[in-house]
């Protein structure tokens, strides 16, 4: 690691924290949901259950999204380098912003499938659609479990969206497959279908808009934008402020860049400090580069170095 990546101690928790802890929950899960899809794919076709089928459409989805998921906590592990100075933290929204994307084409597919079952009836098992999918339904309680034991992680929230789907489906499955036991009425498996689509909706598209505010460096929204100015501005010392920038690097870690005019006789390093500690307690923002100018008569001058990453000259 080069000298320039260090920090200090004061650095406010620019750390980089390891991701081993949600990897090794999504990894179980992994294997629970990548080995219960194969055996659930086999039932749904034999069974002839739409219903069925997009609970293993979901599995199978699931385990894709899982991998991709371990594979983005594993590089958001790895430490920072010279060409990549922030490390790989941008991986794990990346793996969200795509898992949004591919539970959008599910549902899309699960609707599209319905509407024809619904025009085209087909023979389904009812019995056999019941008895899978409540095995299905402990296996996702078991996965859901053990993925919201980390929700600081993106990736793991990601997940476990795709899990709350196949636990709706597969609700939605042991429904449509007694219904079908008992009465005989086929129309329900692709209404379920229908229904369970529509209630993921809303969950998915929270978690596109979320992962794509984080790719664009949104202000993150738990930060008043012009709060933030308005306190710094208001520090003794700090005449005005300006090219402010707020944005998550990562799930739940505020980095703060800004240029600050200062009165001719302040003292950088006091000021500094007390930026430092308002931005912390007020914000919650702990990661900061502030770039000091002073005034004299109407004339900025700037120091030759042209940041202070949270140090002290």
């Amino acid at each position: 690691m080069s000298q320039y990546h260090q920090h200090d101690a004061g650095d406010a928790h620019h750390q980089h924290q390891t991701h081993y802890t949600a990897a090794r929950y999504i990894g179980i899960a992994l294997l629970l949901t990548g080995g219960f899809a194969v055996i659930e794919t086999l039932a749904s076709f034999a069974s002839g259950s739409l219903a069925l089928l997009s609970d293993a459409g979901h599995m199978i989805t699931d385990t894709a999204a899982l991998a991709l998921a371990f594979i983005a906590q594993r590089f958001a592990a790895r430490p920072v380098s010279n060409k990549l100075s922030f490390g790989y933290t941008r991986v794990e929204i990346i793996a969200a912003f795509v898992n949004a994307l591919v539970m959008l084409g599910i549902i899309v597919w699960i609707v599209w499938q319905a509407v024809g079952r619904l025009l085209h009836p087909t023979p389904v098992q009812g019995e056999t659609v019941t008895w899978v999918a409540t095995i299905g339904l402990c296996v996702n309680l078991l996965v859901a479990w053990l993925l919201m034991r980390d929700q600081t992680s993106m990736n793991a929230r990601a997940a476990l969206i795709h899990v709350l789907g196949d636990l709706l489906g597969s609700v939605a499955a042991i429904a449509a497959g007694l219904i079908i036991w008992y009465t005989g009425w086929l129309p329900i498996d692709p209404i379920l279908s229908m229904i369970v689509a529509v209630l993921l909706l809303n969950s998915t598209w929270g978690l596109l808009k979320e992962s794509g505010w984080h790719l664009m460096d949104g202000v993150p929204h738990e930060i008043e934008y012009e709060r933030v100015g308005e306190d710094l501005q208001n520090i003794e010392g700090i005449t005005s402020v300006h090219d402010l920038h707020i944005w998550n690097m990562s799930p739940n870690h505020p980095v703060l860049t800004a240029h600050v005019e200062l009165e001719a006789d302040v003292r950088w390093p006091i000021l500094l400090e007390s930026a430092r500690l308002m931005l912390r307690d007020r914000h919650k923002i702990e990661h900061i580069t502030l770039q000091p100018e002073w005034q004299d008569d109407g004339i900025v001058y700037k120091p030759d170095h042209s940041s202070q990453n949270d140090k002290k000259p």
